[in-house]
């Protein structure tokens, strides 16, 4: 009888402790709901690759001088501390995590690196809890409100738009066409069109309805304070601005443009030029362009005191210059003392 006691006693105390276990589990994974109008980084910087990201102060980078792994930093650049072995890109920021689209299979040492792994991760601002939204190839995602929304590849279906709940719940194919997520602006993405038309489209995050703004010739739009910036595909690439209130179009530059990025107080983009590339930087309405950088540019990522890049096909070094006042580009040197001898 004794014996038949402790057994059932034994029975319960583990019923019980695998309850907890349930029950803390449960506790860990919940993550706090956030307002639709909350994105996790520019258009921009996404478009850019998203190997900046800022929010409460704090900067968030992809450390090119460490194999792309996940750091973070105060906006002036102190205080960089490491806080995943991965390599990271189109990191963005929502409430008390980080999401990030994580690929292990190029750059980096360790044991993080033995296994190549490629996937939409999430885990604390701090670097820890790292968890595994959904294991594909993506090339762009974006957080609209507590979804992810991310361009999900395989070899039977190609790019697909696809969400997912930033609690790993409710995977859901979006759409089978080829949209980047990157533009978002209050529940809405902005994104053109690429299989039939150029056409630039709102695809509202509540309801997941895709409709028309502007018959244009749109590539790579991005929403800042009431405008889509984009390059006009059928004047070379130049650089426009289409206002969504007024339905009209300004030419900001008439220079061939490779990539560009939209800050609050100027466009940063890279001229495509056989004699004279250059980065260069102007006004949001196009006045005063001036010259960052000879030569050619890309990854081109802004946050609120600095502007970011390296020379085309070259991680490092990475360089940067304050986002206001003169141009002064020097190396952005912290990142790399940063990583450990």
């Amino acid at each position: 009888m004794k014996k038949e006691w402790k057994i059932l006693l034994g029975t319960g105390i583990l019923l019980i402790a695998a309850v907890v276990f349930y029950v803390v589990s449960l506790i860990n994974d919940r993550v706090p709901s956030n307002n639709i109008s909350v994105t996790g980084n520019t258009g921009g910087n996404l478009n850019n690759d998203g190997l900046f990201a800022e929010a409460d102060g704090k900067i968030y980078f992809s450390n090119a001088y460490d194999g792309g792994c996940l750091y973070s930093m105060n906006t002036d650049e102190t205080e960089i501390k490491k806080l995943v072995n991965s390599r990271a890109s189109f990191i963005n920021v929502g409430g008390d995590y980080l999401y990030y689209y994580m690929d292990s299979s190029d750059g980096g040492d360790g044991m993080g690196y033995v296994i190549p792994t490629r996937g939409v991760y999430r885990c604390k601002l701090n670097g820890r809890e790292s968890k595994c939204l959904d294991r594909t190839a993506s090339v762009s995602m974006q957080l609209v409100g507590d979804y992810i929304y991310y361009q999900h590849y395989n070899n039977t279906d190609f790019t697909q738009l696809y969400k997912i709940k930033t609690d790993k719940s409710e995977k859901t194919l979006v759409s089978d066409s080829v949209i980047n997520p990157a533009a978002c602006f209050d529940g809405v993405i902005y994104f053109n069109g690429t299989q039939r038309d150029h056409y630039l489209y709102g695809l509202d995050t509540r309801t997941d309805s895709i409709y028309t703004l502007y018959e244009g010739d749109l590539w790579y739009p991005v929403y800042h304070q009431g405008y889509i910036y984009y390059m006009d595909v059928s004047s070379n690439y130049r650089l426009c601005r289409y206002s969504l209130s007024a339905n009209t179009v300004e030419i900001l530059t008439n220079d061939r443009v490779d990539c560009f990025n939209v800050g609050d107080y100027s466009i940063y983009y890279q001229k495509n030029s056989a004699d004279a590339p250059a980065l260069m930087r102007m006004n949001l309405d196009g006045s005063n362009p001036e010259v960052v950088a000879e030569g050619n540019y890309e990854n081109i990522n802004l946050t609120s005191t600095y502007a970011y890049f390296n020379a085309f096909g070259e991680e490092t070094p990475v360089y940067h210059t304050p986002v206001n006042g003169p141009v002064n580009v020097t190396a952005f040197t912290a990142a790399m003392d940063a990583v450990a001898p």
